[in-house]
């Protein structure tokens, strides 16, 4: 899990249920939650306490919101890192995608530049929140033209970075994923595959990382590592000059593909994808019971970083996405309570077109690392650290397990109240529900002596204890 990799690089009787009752979620299809709203910690406030294994990604949003975002919300939630889109140019364009079309190592591209990029990693930081930056290393452009940064530019040749010999010579699209040679030396949608077998090659994509690192980042999301070999990546980050840091493989699972995420295990995590599939499932199949299982046929939860959707899957449908409402929150707040992994909370933007490029001002934005029940699970996952689940407990569209002695959790995601008296674990005493949306300690539940608590958890709602946040 994140935690190794980092050192590894761098150095009987029913509870009295004395509720406020339990308030039910609205939905949050159109949300606009921001960190100033009702249930958000003050800015400046400590986050919780514990280990901070969560991440934020904030799709395309600039660096200096990025920046805000670490002062205002993410720090005080207890987020242990943010992942930002890439800082490099790129192709000019409205698109998202293009963001994904690097044509120099400069930070030049729309998010902002060198010093806002490196002013939001020091912001950051003082919020006791990392940078990990997303690194397109596998690719350059699809055509010619000037760059975001006014690089001039052809497919493949980029001034002062890649020449003609510094590409694959397989110069066609990738057709056939049961073939190795296909998917690591052709052309990913067109895109200019780099030689990353190349010592050269690794050697300038080695310094433009070791660039990254000396303004602070703590480490890498590796965009379309299932087109390199594992020995490529490994062989970059072993030429880099400064500790590599953390690193992140994207490498989604298709089966009877040639290539396969388990091999990219030794470099670092690796995204899991079946995770968010298994999600979507579970909570739009009506049976919740599956759940107990998630992370079997998966890898190993060491080197996993799960998450309910990103900007990928949120357009081709294979998850669960902000559209889905208060689902959408309750895959959240499970992911973040159970231990399968290390949790990755996305936040984009409101589209409609799917090639829309993010919102040019404040507005638009889904903000669902702000969302009071999200951000009040980072606590959680925070307080109960490695505890393994007991009193597993689910029926049809609920479900509900404790985190040893240190936390308990309860979701609804059917359309009637749930009430029950459920097996907690916890200490006799008086809890916060973190996984309200109102925030705060407004709902509270008691705990019997015999760890036992009497609910009602409205519907599409969840209720999430633990013993860091006490009333």
């Amino acid at each position: 899990m994140r935690k190794r990799l980092l050192g590894a690089g761098s150095a009987g009787v029913l509870a009295v249920a004395c509720l406020t009752g339990l308030a039910p979620w609205q939905s949050q299809a159109t949300p606009q939650q921001s960190a100033a709203s009702p249930g958000a910690r003050p800015a400046g406030e400590a986050g919780p306490p514990g280990e901070k294994t969560v991440t934020a990604t904030l799709f395309e949003r600039p660096f200096r919101s990025v920046a805000q975002e670490c002062t205002d919300t993410l720090g005080p939630a207890g987020y242990g890192y943010v992942e930002v889109s890439p800082a490099s140019e790129h192709i000019a364009g409205d698109q998202w995608w293009t963001s994904y079309q690097p044509v120099s190592y400069k930070i030049a591209g729309r998010l902002g530049d060198r010093q806002d990029f490196a002013d939001m990693v020091k912001t950051c930081e003082t919020a006791g929140v990392k940078v990990i930056a997303d690194a397109v290393i596998n690719h350059m452009s699809s055509g010619s033209g000037t760059g975001t940064g006014g690089t001039q530019y052809t497919k493949y040749g980029y001034p002062d970075t890649w020449q003609d010999g510094d590409f694959h010579t397989c110069r066609k699209d990738i057709a056939d994923y049961t073939d190795r040679d296909d998917v690591q030396n052709c052309e990913l949608v067109g895109l200019a595959d780099l030689d990353t077998g190349s010592e050269a090659v690794r050697s300038r994509i080695a310094a433009y990382l070791d660039d990254l690192r000396s303004l602070g980042v703590a480490g890498f999301r590796i965009d379309a590592a299932k087109h390199m070999a594992a020995d490529d990546i490994a062989a970059i980050r072993g030429a880099m000059t400064q500790d590599p840091g953390f690193w992140v493989s994207e490498v989604i699972h298709g089966d009877g593909e040639a290539v396969q995420p388990e091999e990219y295990t030794g470099i670092g995590d690796v995204d899991e994808f079946r995770y968010g599939r298994q999600l979507k499932s579970a909570f739009q199949g009506g049976d919740l019971s599956a759940l107990r299982t998630i992370g079997e046929g998966m890898l190993d939860g060491a080197s996993a970083r799960s998450f309910v959707d990103n900007w990928d899957t949120e357009r081709n449908g294979s998850t669960l996405t902000a559209k889905d409402g208060a689902t959408y929150t309750l895959a959240n707040v499970f992911m973040l309570a159970h231990p399968y992994g290390s949790p990755n909370v996305y936040s984009g933007y409101e589209f409609d077109d799917q090639d829309a490029g993010p919102p040019g001002g404040d507005t638009g934005w889904t903000n669902r690392h702000a969302d009071p029940a999200i951000s009040g699970m980072v606590g959680f996952r925070n307080a109960v650290g490695d505890a393994e689940p007991t009193d597993w407990w689910s029926e049809g569209q609920a479900l509900a397990f404790s985190r040893g002695e240190r936390g308990f959790v309860a979701l609804n995601n059917g359309d009637a109240p749930l009430s029950r008296t459920f097996d907690t674990s916890l200490p006799q005493g008086s809890y916060c529900n973190v996984a309200s949306e109102q925030g705060g300690c407004d709902e509270k539940v008691e705990v019997a002596a015999d760890g036992t608590a009497q609910a009602t958890v409205p519907a599409h709602a969840a209720l999430a204890l633990h013993v860091d946040a006490t009333g």
